[in-house]
């Protein structure tokens, strides 16, 4: 093979990859968008304890299903730190904060406090992680936030019934997201996005295990509707969309994964027009458009020009040999 031909081969490599870690990510957003939907029914019935227990023993049971059947295996010792890390702040500690801080403040106000958390990932990744921070990944997340804090103004109910606990709490689960984040993607250099994903999920079940009593009461007196609705969180925007996100977040950076959660609060407005028949308001929607905006923006390369062939590079002509 020439050296062309081989580097050709290694540009196809390089975009097919590109391409299946958009495609994971765009699985993960959309599942993370629907379980807002899904938190909003089952929440009515489980407390914030319970609702994070029941959804994360769902996704390890999944999980775990899986592993055994790909026979993957206890992750390497040197993974262990990350997952332990994002198993606690993310899978544990994020999802009871935030299932408490909604129920505190209206969405609107916990949407716009928890997409703090994709700029926390940016700062930690580029100061923990070393991530490169280009002009266009920093454009699009102003972007995208300024459509996040549309959208939750638009949400908002204005009536000030949002407490100062509730807030305090959707920071706290930001603050847990960006940690578990940045954690993780060193796990990832080091065991499968499959393993990541089911041990962090399986720590994040122990650390909630002291709402188990909660779980079991709720359980018995929920409406079918809310414990299914927990059960499709932990295997779809749990098992199924984190792992798509472990493996999207393995092969780019914190700070680029982050930036394209910002998708989230448009997909919602549109779930909850089409669910739940929530007709979004003009400011909404203009929201909704510059999150996705500020996305295509964050994700997208600047295209480098080819570079000019240096004169001396040339070939040169040589002397024609002298008849004899």
């Amino acid at each position: 093979m020439t050296a062309g031909s081989a580097a050709q081969a290694g540009q196809h490599a390089r975009r097919r990859t590109e391409l299946l870690a958009a495609g994971a990510a765009t699985v993960t957003v959309v599942f993370w968008a629907s379980a807002f939907v899904s938190i909003r029914s089952a929440g009515a019935a489980y407390s914030p304890g319970a609702l994070a227990l029941g959804r994360l023993l769902a996704g390890t049971v999944v999980l775990g299903i899986i592993c055994v059947v790909r026979r993957e295996g206890w992750p390497p010792r040197a993974a262990w730190p990350g997952i332990l890390i994002s198993g606690l702040l993310w899978f544990g500690f994020y999802m009871v904060a935030l299932n408490w801080g909604e129920q505190q403040v209206d969405a609107g106000t916990a949407a716009l406090i928890v997409n703090i958390g994709p700029i926390l990932v940016a700062l930690l990744g580029s100061r923990l992680l070393g991530d490169h921070m280009p002009p266009r990944l920093l454009a699009g997340m102003a972007v995208s936030f300024a459509g996040a804090v549309t959208v939750g103004l638009s949400m908002s109910g204005g009536d000030g019934g949002s407490s100062v606990l509730g807030v305090v709490l959707c920071l706290l689960a930001a603050v847990g997201y960006a940690g578990g984040v940045v954690a993780q993607k060193p796990a990832l250099g080091r065991a499968s996005a499959l393993q990541v994903t089911t041990f962090g999920c399986l720590v994040g079940a122990v650390v909630c295990l002291p709402f188990a009593g909660q779980l079991v009461t709720e359980a018995a007196d929920a409406p079918l509707s809310a414990t299914l609705n927990m059960v499709y969180l932990g295997v779809f925007p749990t098992a199924l969309a984190f792992t798509t996100w472990a493996y999207a977040l393995a092969r780019t950076t914190a700070s680029r994964m982050g930036a394209t959660t910002y998708a989230v609060p448009a997909l919602v407005v549109l779930m909850s027009w089409l669910a739940l028949d929530e007709v979004p308001g003009a400011l909404t929607l203009a929201g909704g458009v510059l999150c996705l905006a500020g996305v295509a923006v964050s994700r997208s390369r600047a295209r480098t020009p080819q570079a000019a062939v240096a004169p001396d590079t040339l070939p040169q002509p040589q002397p024609e040999p002298e008849k004899t």
